[in-house]
Formats: structure tokens, C-alpha cells, sequence
């Protein structure tokens, strides 16, 4: 059987796709266990080290034993070993391993890139079927839904929250003050240490590894985004971490909690709220519970919906108390961003492409609403039927009125007088008797 630096050698001697995935299923087959561990410490997300620099290693040792880099790896994974105690032992394990041990293998573990061109998805993909033992978990979070596609969801009693307009971030928390971040896609965050500071402080709280849920906003998003997107050595210090969910370390691994929505919510407040003044960097976002089957609900959240928008914020996030947490896009989430309503008239139609060749592309509208001039062409929400329907007849529907739902209205680039629709999306026309056909 393959060294595990051996097969890295090979996966580097040709960029075929198809080549790497042979000789990954190779080795699933073969049982190189050895090999498929390191792939695993290498680009499991949730496994770090705390190191940012490893350097290569010319000349040769005696050689390292795994059993040795598995007992020091794990301890730095877990923090037992940490600072100038971890550069040592680093360094001893680099002086005792061979060129090629070190520089394709150990090396590449511990700053968590192969370099061979390969990803957990084509391991994932290439041993599934031969060893499920070899599977890399890959990273994710819930997500949620968009409200206007399950409107039938919206409804019965929800708890209510402002939609953040910032950077997805994971908190894993350890009780002895580890703290590490990670971006919603796995990607590991260096660059709010102020936040994690304040949060460690505090970490032993939590009798066991839990994962904090939120979202960072600083006092300007083109500049957070630099923050975030940048390895090392630059800070957002102003950059703030929005909570709004709170599971176990175990359960996040796993991908689902069952614990309810609102006792998770309670919980994190019950962590925050004593402690707030000493995380100035660290808050929790509001949450109001609403019974939208009564009129009152309903009120409640126009209202709630609208000091959202009036008060610059993405929408509203719409979340089922009683639901627990999964690890992907799940209908207990529901995101409402603001939207508008306008009727206006249809003045032309226009050929689509791609798949709507020959057929209706969109309807061309003008009108006026709200003192707004608008001009804007519209295909989305238009069904495969009503699109061949009036391309057969095309002056039909010219004059008719058409009611068009959008994100905002926004000032044309071609004239200050002429305004368009953002995201604009065909509801159905005005004036037609019940069942009539165009």
C-alpha cells in the first residue's frame, strides 16, 4: 500500500479530474486508512490547529512516526497545546521527518491544504460507495427559505426578527477559552479577535463545546468584506457579532438539534444578558413572538416589517418556535425582504431566448405609481403557458393592466425622470373576468 505522501506525489503529476477521482477510489478500495485520516485533519473545517505558518523542510530526518504527529496534532486541534509551546513542538516534528514525510504530507495537514487538487466533495463522491468511513463531513449551517415561495408557512404563531444585512459567522466556543470562527461556508475567520476575546472570557459558561450562530455588521459593509476576506494581520475593530442561535458542538457536527427555537433563543439570551456590558462586541437580536392567525398578529407584524425597512435593516426573518436546528436550508427560517406592488401597463411584448425562443420572453411596462414614472421589463413569474399563449396573440394583452410585485423602485440610468423595478416579478393582470382566457 501507498504512503500517504506517495499518493499526494501522484495526484500531482496530472490535472486530469478524471485521473484524481481513479486514484482516490484506488486507495478506497486498496483500505489506505492512513491516507484518507490525514485528508479528513486536512479539510474537515472544524479541525484546526492554531497555527499560521508552517515552514517546509530541506534534508531529511529519521523520520516521523504517525502515532507521534497524531498525538501532537490532536492536541493542537484541541488547544492543549498552544504559542511558543506549539512552534516547538512543531519544529521538533519537522527536524525528525523525512523531506518527503514533511514537505507532501505532515506539512500540508497542518496548514490545512493538500495542494494536489482535490476537495472533500471528490473524496466524498469517490468513496462513498467502497469505504462511508472515509467521508469528510462538509461544513454548513441553517439557512433559510424565502418567505414569498411557502406562503402558506407564514402563518400561526412565529417569532419575529430583523433580517442583518452583514457576514455569516459560526462561533465554536470551548469551555477552556478556545474560541475559533468560521465563514458559512467553512472558510476559518481570523480577523475579529476583539470578539473572540470577549467571548472567552466568558466561554466557561458552557459546560461543553458549543456553536454560536450570528452575524458580524461593522460601520461599513464594503469594508467589512475586505476584513473578512483577508487571511491575517487586518482587523475590523468596530465589527459587531449578532446572535441569534446558540447548539451544541455535537449536535452542529451532526447536523441537528432538537432542542426548540425559542428555548435556544432563551438560552443564549440567558448567557448574554449578565454579561453584555462586558462584550461590547457581543449582542443578541431582539425577538418578539407573533400569533399571525389573529388580526392583532398580523398588525403586529406590518408594523414590525415596516420599522424593519424604515430602520435600513435586509427584511425580516420569520422562525418557528418550536422547530429545532438543521444543518441546511430549512422551512422553519423564512426570509421576507420588503417588497412593493405596482400596476402598470402593458405597452409591448419581447422574444425570449434560450429555452423561451419562439415564445413570450417578457411583457415591456410603463406606467405611473407614486409619482414615480416606471418603465421596466418583466419575465420572471411568467409560466411556460401563459408564455405561449400571448406570443400566439401578441396584441391581446398590449393596453391591458398588469400587477408587477418588486423589491424597490429604482432611478433609471438612462434618465433622472424614469424610474425601473428592482427584481421585478409578474403577479397577474388586472380586469379579466373569473376563468377567461387571453
Amino acid at each position: 500500500m501507498l504512503k500517504p505522501w506517495e499518493v499526494i506525489a501522484e495526484l500531482n503529476t496530472d490535472n486530469s479530474r478524471l485521473f484524481k477521482e481513479a486514484v482516490i477510489k484506488r486507495e478506497a478500495v486498496a483500505g489506505n486508512t492512513e491516507f484518507f485520516r490525514g485528508c479528513r485533519a486536512a479539510l474537515d473545517s472544524m479541525i484546526t490547529y492554531g497555527v499560521k505558518k508552517v515552514d517546509e523542510k530541506t534534508g531529511n530526518g529519521k523520520g516521523l512516526s504517525a502515532d507521534l504527529f497524531w498525538k501532537n496534532a490532536q492536541a493542537l486541534a484541541h488547544r492543549r497545546i498552544t504559542g511558543n509551546e506549539a512552534l516547538i513542538v512543531i519544529a521538533y516534528m519537522r527536524q525528525q521527518a523525512t523531506e518527503e514525510q514533511w514537505n507532501n504530507w505532515y506539512r500540508l495537514i497542518l496548514i490545512k491544504d493538500l495542494r494536489c487538487g482535490v476537495s472533500e466533495k471528490t473524496i466524498n463522491k469517490m468513496v462513498e460507495k467502497d469505504n462511508v468511513d472515509f467521508v469528510i463531513p462538509v461544513f454548513s449551517c441553517q439557512l433559510a427559505h424565502d418567505s414569498a415561495n411557502h406562503e402558506s408557512k407564514v402563518g400561526g404563531q412565529k417569532l419575529i426578527e430583523v433580517k442583518l444585512d452583514g457576514v455569516r459567522v459560526i462561533t465554536v466556543v470551548y469551555p477552556n477559552g478556545t474560541v475559533d470562527q468560521y465563514s458559512r461556508n467553512g472558510k476559518e475567520l481570523v480577523n475579529f479577535p476583539h470578539i473572540k476575546a470577549q467571548i472567552a472570557k466568558h466561554a466557561v459558561f458552557f459546560g461543553e463545546p458549543v456553536v454560536l450562530d450570528g452575524e458580524v455588521m461593522s460601520g461599513s459593509f464594503q469594508d467589512l468584506m475586505k476584513q473578512v476576506h483577508r487571511k491575517s494581520d487586518v482587523t475590523a475593530t468596530d465589527a459587531v457579532l449578532n446572535l441569534f442561535d446558540v447548539v451544541t458542538l455535537k449536535e452542529f457536527t451532526t447536523g441537528t438539534s432538537t432542542m426548540p427555537q425559542i428555548t435556544r433563543s432563551n438560552g443564549l439570551k440567558a448567557w448574554w444578558y449578565p454579561l453584555k456590558e462586558h462584550m461590547p462586541n457581543v449582542t443578541v437580536v431582539g425577538q418578539e413572538l407573533v400569533d399571525l392567525d389573529t388580526i392583532k398578529g398580523q398588525e403586529r407584524f406590518k408594523m414590525i416589517n415596516t420599522q424593519a425597512v424604515a430602520g435600513g435593516y435586509e427584511g425580516i426573518m420569520i422562525k418557528d418556535p418550536d422547530a429545532g436546528y438543521e444543518c441546511k436550508r430549512s422551512h422553519a427560517w423564512l426570509k421576507m425582504k420588503p417588497f412593493i406592488e405596482v400596476t402598470l401597463t402593458v405597452v409591448g411584448l419581447e422574444e425570449g431566448t434560450g429555452k423561451n425562443a419562439g415564445k413570450l420572453g417578457a411583457l415591456i411596462c410603463e406606467g405611473i405609481d407614486d409619482g414615480k414614472s416606471i418603465r421596466v421589463n418583466v419575465g420572471s413569474g411568467l409560466t411556460d403557458d401563459l408564455r405561449d399563449t400571448i406570443w400566439k396573440d401578441k396584441t391581446a394583452v398590449v393596453g391591458q393592466l398588469v400587477e408587477i410585485r418588486a423589491d424597490a423602485a429604482t432611478r433609471s440610468q438612462d434618465s433622472e425622470d424614469t424610474y425601473s423595478l428592482r427584481f421585478p416579478r409578474f403577479k397577474g393582470f388586472r380586469g379579466f373576468e373569473a376563468g377567461e382566457k387571453i
